[in-house]
């Protein structure tokens, strides 16, 4: 067995396991911090760092980060502080930790894992995967290879932008929606991903997705077909630790 640790960062947690990255499973518990207020780049490197010293897995870290990461540093924060914009991140959890660390947009960490293990395996095509949690993640696959850094979350919608304010599963929670309700909010996003990337399928994650069930009837389409994550909210730690394994 091959066990690399990996890390999720999201608005609302911090989450960590170690993942055997040869079947995309976690074979530890799954640690959780919240995500510390105010999430300054100080605050959240001490968070990581202390989920991770909580675990024990050789070789590099694997790290998902909301937001876009270029070449290690960060160019966005829609759901961190803006403090960490121009933080080159990669060298600031690699000080944290004492470790090398690969590190890669959260939503992104989530489509690598459904590619590699989970809903979207094999599938050819266009795929997305979307996470909705406190903003929405979105990842593009091309034939299983991840397009990076494709933020779907930001795009108008019903004169809302970023969309995410209003389609996201913190807006269900801050609005105290049924879900019903938030299936429809949620099909009307889904609409619009379809018409500008007509993908051949669309994977739905993130928290929501433990709760599939209670809305599933309205993000189905007769001329998309859509999906409950595999991975569930276990994606984004998953495709991490996924990364961290690689070459």
């Amino acid at each position: 067995m091959t066990s690399r640790i990996g890390v999720d960062v999201g608005g609302s947690g911090v989450k960590a396991g170690v993942v055997d990255v040869e079947e995309g499973t976690l074979v530890s518990e799954r640690l959780r911090l919240d995500t510390p207020e105010p999430s300054t780049p100080d605050a959240v490197a001490g968070a990581v760092a202390d989920l991770v010293g909580r675990l024990d897995a050789p070789g590099p870290v694997g790290i998902g980060f909301p937001s876009v990461i270029r070449q290690g540093w960060v160019a966005t924060a829609n759901n961190i502080d803006p403090s960490w914009i121009g933080v080159n991140a990669l060298e600031l959890f690699e000080a944290a930790l004492g470790r090398e660390v690969r590190l890669l947009n959260d939503a992104d960490a989530a489509g690598l894992a459904e590619a590699r293990y989970g809903a979207a395996k094999g599938v050819d095509g266009k795929v997305l995967v979307l996470t909705f949690g406190t903003g929405i993640g979105s990842a593009l696959l091309v034939d299983g290879a991840l397009v990076a850094n494709v933020e779907l979350g930001q795009l108008e919608l019903n004169g809302v932008r970023p969309a995410e304010r209003r389609y996201s599963a913190k807006s269900r929670r801050a609005e105290d929606l049924g879900w019903d309700e938030w299936g429809r909010r949620a099909r009307e996003f889904l609409i619009l991903v379809n018409e500008v990337f007509t993908p051949d399928l669309i994977v739905i994650g993130g928290g929501v997705s433990k709760f599939w069930e209670e809305f599933s009837e309205h993000v189905t389409f007769d001329d998309l077909k859509t999906t409950r994550a595999a991975l569930v909210n276990n994606a984004g730690i998953v495709g991490a630790a996924a990364l961290a394994a690689g070459d």
